[in-house]
């Protein structure tokens, strides 16, 4: 990518997809597919959302083997080789059970490789699985992310760090390598339903992507609100404080089209995948379609529904940013290039003209 399309100009309003890398059973063969496989898809979903004019690419760390995605940075990297503008971010990074000096060398050498199109989204993380992997207990849930997260910023700052904190060795005129070719690498906390998560990220002056899997999103209003209250009240500017929504979604041509084919996707994936082994999830298909509604969360239907959902949403957060999880549950990446396609084409042009139409502006400075 050349510097004039990093440092020039940005939609207001990005889209993007996102993976966790799940391997599941299909649930109509029962086949499952390899790692290697699934990292092939993967890498080609990431480049064809560049192509398709996507603005955001992210992947998800677990440490289980019923996921593919264990070092983030990683994959990262191998998909900058293959594309060339869109950003490229963690979804998110497991910060409580990670070396905050290693996860900021490790994207600062992405954003290197990517000509600055790297950015780390941190999180607590639904699972737990890695506090005994790397020898963290579980009782120490929140300290280390609050510290951690602590550490993180500090490290975005200076080249060189004296430090000292409760969980790691103390970092004495310690040189921090390499340096990202973005002034900054960008930053954001990804967010469940926690007020304090909301207030800690507009305090601290970073994004905020708020997950909003299921149900009304009305409830989650309030997390933006409160984010915005902290960020301003902190003396961080209104235009650094970005909000992204993140949920579920597929689309298809048709409404119909698009509830049965994810449908059983849908379910599988909630059944195979779960902080909680042994916890069914029983949905129909009525409340499944209701669900989808406009007024829900989960981004399924044709392009001019998910076009009316993100219009909606736009209306509760003013948000910044759109990414649905579409590979989920074994969904063969054909049905998953299709709908990134259709995502990119007919969904995200609409987007942008009507918001622009809305806001007066048509970018901001990136």
């Amino acid at each position: 990518m050349n510097k004039e399309v990093n440092q020039g100009a940005t939609p207001e309003f990005e889209f993007g997809i996102y993976t966790l890398g799940d391997i599941v059973p299909d649930c109509h063969t029962g086949q499952k597919i390899s790692p290697k496989q699934r990292l092939d898809e993967v890498i080609a979903a990431a480049k064809l959302a560049d192509e398709a004019g996507l603005d955001v690419f992210g992947v998800g760390e677990h440490h289980r083997l019923d996921f593919v995605i264990s070092s983030v940075p990683v994959v990262l990297a191998a998909i900058s080789q293959v594309s060339r503008r869109i950003k490229l971010t963690s979804a998110t990074t497991v910060l409580s059970t990670i070396d905050p000096v290693r996860v900021f060398e490790d994207f600062a050498t992405l954003d290197l490789l990517s000509d600055g199109r790297a950015e780390i989204m941190s999180g607590r993380g639904a699972f737990v699985e890695s506090f005994p992997l790397f020898g963290y207990e579980l009782e120490d849930y929140h300290r280390l992310f609050e510290e951690n997260i602590q550490l993180l910023l500090e490290l975005n700052q200076h080249e060189v760090m004296n430090w000292s904190g409760s969980f790691r060795s103390a970092l004495k005129n310690a040189e921090i390598a390499p340096r990202p070719l973005q002034h900054k690498l960008p930053l954001w906390i990804g967010v469940g339903g926690s007020p304090e998560s909301a207030e800690k990220a507009g305090t601290l002056g970073t994004g905020m992507a708020i997950a909003i899997l299921n149900g009304d999103p009305r409830p989650f209003q309030a997390l933006a609100e409160t984010y915005r209250r902290a960020g301003l009240e902190a003396g961080h500017s209104a235009e650094a404080l970005k909000i992204a929504i993140t949920s579920h979604g597929y689309i298809a041509k048709t409404p119909q089209q698009a509830l049965d084919e994810y449908y059983p996707y849908y379910c599988n994936y909630r059944n195979s995948i779960s902080p909680k082994p042994g916890q069914e999830y029983r949905v129909t298909r009525s409340d499944f379609a209701a669900a989808a509604a406009p007024d829900n969360t989960l981004a399924v239907g044709s392009p001019e529904q998910i076009i009316e959902k993100i219009l909606y949403q736009y209306e509760l957060f003013g948000h910044n940013r759109f990414m649905t999880q579409l590979d989920i549950g074994g969904l063969p990446f054909s049905k998953v290039a299709a709908a990134i396609e259709l995502l990119a084409t007919e969904v995200a042009p609409v987007v942008r003209r009507e918001i622009a139409a809305r806001t007066g502006r048509t970018s901001i400075p990136q």
